[in-house]
C-alpha cells in the first residue's frame, strides 16, 4: 500500500459533487470582484490603485497561505481546513462592506479573504480528490472540479451584479458573506477516512519540498503557472474598467464576465479530458499560447461589444484550463502523500502573478491614464509561459530506499 494512503477510500461521487459545489462556491463569489471596483471608489473616494493593491494582498495572501493550508490538509485532512476556510471567508466580506479606510479594506478584501481562500479553492480539494480517485481518472476529475469553479463563475457574476443593483454594494458584500457559510457543510463530504500505517520507502516534509525544489519540471510548472495568475486577475479586475473607459456599458463587462464562466466550463473539462491522454506539457503550451494571441487580436482591433463578447467566450475557454492538467502533472510526477501542499507551492507562484497582474493594472493605469501596457506584457508572458512548459518531463520520479550503515 502507498505511503499514508487512506485504508478505504471515499465515493468519487461524494468527492466530485461536494469539492465541485465548494468550488463553485469559493471561485465563483471571488470571480465577480471586478464588479465593485467602480462603485467602491467612487462611494470612498479611493484611487483604483487603492482597490487594486487590496486585491493584489488577496492574492499574495492567498499564494502564501496555500502550501501551509494544503500541508494542514495533507495531515489533519480537509475539513478542518475548509471550515475555517468558510469562517474567514463570511468575515472578510462582511468587514469588506464596513471598511472606511484603505488600510481596513486592505486587511479586510486583502488578508482575511486571501486566507479563505487558501482553504477553500484548488489545492486543498485537489488533494481530496488525488487521494480518492484514481490515477486513470485523476486528470479527468480534477477538470470537472475546475469545471464547476467555472460554472461558479457563470452563475455568480449576475448575481452579484443584481444584488449590487438591487441592494446596493455593501449589502451585496453581507449577502455573500452568509452564502459563503455554505460550504461547512459541504466540508463533511469531503471527510477522510483513518489512513493506513504507512509503509515502504517513507518521505518527510523537508525531504520533499527538497525533492520537488530541486526538479527542473516542478520549477517551470511553477514558472508557467505564474503567467496563469497574471493574465486571468489581470483581466477578471481590470476589464469591467476598461471597457467603461472605452464607452461601453457595465452590462457589456457582466455579460463578458458570464461568458467567460460558461466557456470555461467546457475549457476546464476538455482540458481534464486531454490531458488524460495527451501530453500535459503541449496542452500547457498550447493554452499559453493561444492567450497570448487572442489578447493581442482583441486589443488591436475595433473595440464593439461583440468583440469584447467573441474574446471572453475565446478566453473562457482558456481560463482556467491549466489547473487541470499542472495539478495532475505535480500528482503524476511527485504522487499523492504531499499533494495538496506541493500544489499550493505552484499556485503560490500563481498568486505572485496575480499580485503583479492585478496591482501593475491600476498602478500603470494611474501613472498612464490606459491599461495598454499590461495588456502587452500579458501577450509577453504568455508566449514565455508557451515555450517553458515544452520541456516539462511528466513521468513519476524514481525515489530510492536509503542505504543500510
Amino acid at each position: 500500500m502507498q505511503a499514508g494512503a487512506p485504508a478505504k477510500t471515499l465515493s468519487m461521487t461524494q468527492v466530485l459533487v461536494c469539492g465541485a459545489a465548494i468550488v463553485t462556491l469559493s471561485m465563483g463569489i471571488r470571480h465577480g470582484f471586478g464588479l465593485w471596483l467602480q462603485p467602491i471608489t467612487m462611494d470612498r473616494g479611493w484611487t483604483r490603485e487603492t482597490f487594486a493593491f487590496a486585491l493584489a494582498i488577496q492574492n499574495l495572501a492567498w499564494g502564501l497561505a496555500g502550501p501551509v493550508a494544503g500541508g494542514l490538509a495533507d495531515r489533519f485532512g480537509a475539513l478542518r481546513v475548509l471550515v475555517a476556510g468558510s469562517l474567514l471567508y463570511a468575515a472578510g466580506l462582511v468587514l469588506m462592506a464596513l471598511a472606511t479606510s484603505g488600510a481596513a479594506f486592505t486587511g479586510s478584501a486583502g488578508l482575511l479573504l486571501g486566507l479563505a481562500q487558501s482553504g477553500t479553492t484548488y489545492a486543498v480539494v485537489y488533494g481530496v480528490i488525488a487521494r480518492n480517485v484514481d490515477p486513470a481518472r485523476r486528470s479527468w476529475a480534477m477538470g470537472v472540479t475546475a469545471a464547476a469553479g467555472s460554472f461558479g463563475q457563470f452563475l455568480m457574476v449576475p448575481v452579484e451584479s443584481w444584488l449590487i443593483a438591487d441592494f446596493g454594494w455593501e449589502s451585496a458584500l453581507v449577502i455573500l458573506g452568509c452564502l459563503a457559510l455554505a460550504i461547512v457543510p459541504l466540508a463533511f463530504g469531503l471527510k477522510e477516512l483513518p489512513r493506513a500505517a504507512p509503509t515502504g520507502v517513507q518521505q518527510g516534509v523537508h525531504a520533499a519540498l527538497r525533492e520537488a525544489f530541486g526538479y527542473r519540471s516542478f520549477q517551470l510548472l511553477t514558472a508557467g503557472y505564474f503567467v496563469c495568475g497574471f493574465q486571468v486577475v489581470f483581466i477578471g479586475v481590470h476589464m469591467p474598467s476598461y471597457l467603461k473607459d472605452k464607452g461601453l456599458g457595465p452590462e457589456v463587462a457582466t455579460m463578458a464576465l458570464a461568458l467567460i464562466g460558461l466557456f470555461n466550463v467546457i475549457g476546464t473539462y476538455l482540458a481534464g479530458e486531454i490531458g488524460q491522454r495527451w501530453p500535459k506539457r503541449f496542452l500547457l503550451s498550447a493554452i499559453y499560447f493561444l492567450r497570448a494571441v487572442a489578447i493581442a487580436v482583441f486589443i488591436v482591433l475595433p473595440l464593439t461589444p461583440w468583440s469584447v463578447y467573441v474574446f471572453a467566450s475565446v478566453m473562457g475557454l482558456l481560463w482556467l484550463s491549466t489547473v487541470p492538467p499542472t495539478n495532475a502533472t505535480v500528482a503524476q510526477i511527485f504522487g499523492v502523500q504531499y499533494m495538496s501542499m506541493l500544489s499550493g507551492f505552484v499556485f503560490l507562484s500563481h498568486q505572485l502573478g496575480s499580485f503583479m497582474g492585478v496591482w501593475l493594472g491600476g498602478k500603470l493605469y494611474d501613472a498612464t491614464g490606459s491599461y495598454d501596457v499590461v495588456w502587452w506584457i500579458a501577450i509577453a508572458l504568455g508566449i514565455f509561459a508557451g515555450l517553458i512548459n515544452l520541456p516539462v518531463r511528466e513521468s513519476p520520479i524514481v525515489r530510492h530506499a536509503p542505504a543500510a550503515a
